[in-house]
């Protein structure tokens, strides 16, 4: 469901002008241009005016929100499970939808509901399904509070490549190129070397975990340690580490994936991790709102 630039800027109380700069600049997740105007998320979240000065950054902002959502814990089985349910299909969708799934919204429910969407290839059914399984893991394993190693990787990869039994948890054996990105995954001798690497970096940095988790993103990217099936699978890891440490699970959305990818290149070819580390933020700070209103 969408909404127009007017419906936007009568809702949050600003201009037509303002909501059109901010959609340009890349502010609104999931906004998208169609035509000459702009179609913008109907649950998406006025940005923070970064315009003025504030003695409260996003990340200060996050943490506090994160506290204040700590005060209404333990949540009650129903709240769990309204939240998941909400979150999962919407979830499996985008992250597919980013690796080429063709499923719809609605047909990525339906399959998760057990119904077979005609026409569609059995291929993008697997995917909704083993995407599902493999979130319905990492929430077992937030549950265990079980750090994050190369055999949960694995684990979580071999739930994720439901279509590809052969090469399901298991790092590959072939170079490999991503198509239309600046930098190129290591070769296969290096992979398993880098991966303990990654995670012993993870393990020691300090950082803020927004900021940390937008690090070991990228890297574990740029590895590349699967045939397929890695950015289902990175994007999992960062919601396990997130919700370990007590933040909602973000849904980084198919009408995002430009800023997305270039977040990749910024970081690659300039040594920028902002980028990224701004996306995730965006996304923590909504996804702690849209819990807070709902609690």
């Amino acid at each position: 469901m969408f909404m127009s630039v007017k419906q936007a800027a009568e809702k949050w109380g600003i201009s037509d002008r303002r909501i059109r700069v901010l959609c340009y600049e890349g502010k609104i997740p999931g906004a998208y241009q169609e035509g000459r105007g702009w179609k913008i998320p109907i649950d998406a979240v006025k940005p923070v005016d970064g315009r003025y000065k504030s003695t409260e950054s996003l990340l200060d902002m996050i943490d506090r929100k994160k506290k204040e959502l700590d005060t209404m814990r333990p949540l009650t089985e129903g709240e769990v499970e309204r939240l998941r349910e909400q979150f999962i299909v919407e979830y499996t969708y985008n992250s597919n939808a980013m690796e080429g799934n063709t499923l719809t919204l609605r047909e990525t429910d339906l399959v998760l509901r057990g119904l077979t969407i005609d026409k569609k290839p059995l291929k993008d059914h697997m995917e909704a399904i083993g995407h599902k399984e493999a979130f319905e893991f990492v929430s077992e394993l937030v549950n265990d509070n079980v750090p994050v190693s190369e055999s949960i990787i694995k684990q979580i990869h071999y739930l994720v490549l439901a279509d590809k039994k052969d090469d399901r948890g298991v790092y590959r054996r072939v170079p490999v190129r991503i198509m239309g990105a600046k930098h190129e995954p290591v070769q296969p001798y290096l992979i398993q070397p880098k991966m303990e690497q990654l995670l012993s970096d993870y393990a020691e940095s300090t950082e803020h975990i927004v900021t940390k988790l937008a690090r070991f993103h990228i890297e574990f990217e740029g590895i590349h340690p699967f045939i397929d099936g890695n950015g289902r699978t990175g994007r999992l890891l960062v919601n396990l580490e997130l919700m370990k440490a007590g933040f909602p699970p973000i849904d980084i959305k198919f009408t995002d994936r430009i800023f997305y990818y270039n977040a990749f290149d910024e970081y690659h070819v300039k040594n920028n991790l902002s980028a990224m580390g701004k996306l995730f933020a965006r996304y923590v700070n909504e996804c702690l709102d849209m819990y807070l209103k709902m609690l």
